[in-house]
């Protein structure tokens, strides 16, 4: 279940070209390719790779995971993440669907933002960080809602969380996990030994977020492991 490299570029270059192969896949299958981004610290050599690699971008259509309820200008928000090293280079012909609309609060952003990534199921390849206590996307626990948007066959694509939840603790909108299980492939990227702890103790049956992926049978996951 964990595929150690080396080096994180390596861990990268892996990730990328996993990427690349789905989405040119999706493309040449309906014409588009999905792909669900992700926030944190993991993914940025990813997309740096991605970035240049050679693809159709333009029939790309790319979404995230989750997202801070943070103004995109905000250092803490995914989307300028995804902005500052996907979004660019070749990539920049790519469509975007942000989660962070205008509304007053993570819910009615979620409820905002639920038409449009709905529409990009299923997706092509779901890149996923995963916290220390085994959150992925921003399901994470003791968040008020939380068993709805770990429901497997949920009606909802998208969720918010109006409480300060997570590290920085802010209000968050999340893909559910039957939003998540709506992709063709995912992918978890994790680095360090305290992750890999966290991955092992899920899969030895500790009730963790990150355990609703690694035990369901509906999408192949991989977790890819760096030192």
């Amino acid at each position: 279940m964990i595929e150690p490299f080396d080096t994180p570029e390596a861990l990268a270059g892996a990730a990328a070209a996993a990427t690349v192969s789905a989405l040119a896949a999706g493309i040449a299958a309906r014409g588009r390719g999905r792909l669900v981004a992700t926030g944190g610290r993991s993914p940025g050599a990813v997309y740096d790779g991605l970035a240049q690699a050679d693809l159709d971008w333009g029939a790309v259509d790319i979404t995230l995971s989750d997202e801070r309820f943070v103004p995109a200008s905000d250092p803490a928000s995914n989307e300028a993440l995804v902005r500052s090293r996907l979004l660019t280079g070749k990539a920049t012909a790519a469509g975007f669907v942000p989660l962070m609309g205008e509304a007053p609060s993570a819910a009615a952003a979620a409820d905002l933002a639920e038409a449009q990534v709905a529409a990009l199921a299923p997706f092509d390849m779901t890149l996923l960080g995963m916290g220390p206590d085994g959150h992925v996307a921003s399901l994470i626990p003791g968040a008020v809602g939380l068993e709805a948007a770990m429901a497997p066959d949920g009606a909802r694509f998208c969720l918010g969380f109006d409480q300060a939840i997570g590290d920085p603790p802010l209000p968050r909108i999340t893909l559910t996990l039957a939003a998540l299980l709506q992709s063709h492939a995912i992918i978890i990227l994790i680095a360090g030994p305290e992750k890999r702890r966290v991955i092992e103790r899920a899969l030895a049956g500790a009730d963790l977020p990150v355990r609703a992926l690694l035990t369901q049978a509906r999408v192949p996951v991989r977790v890819l492991w760096t030192p």
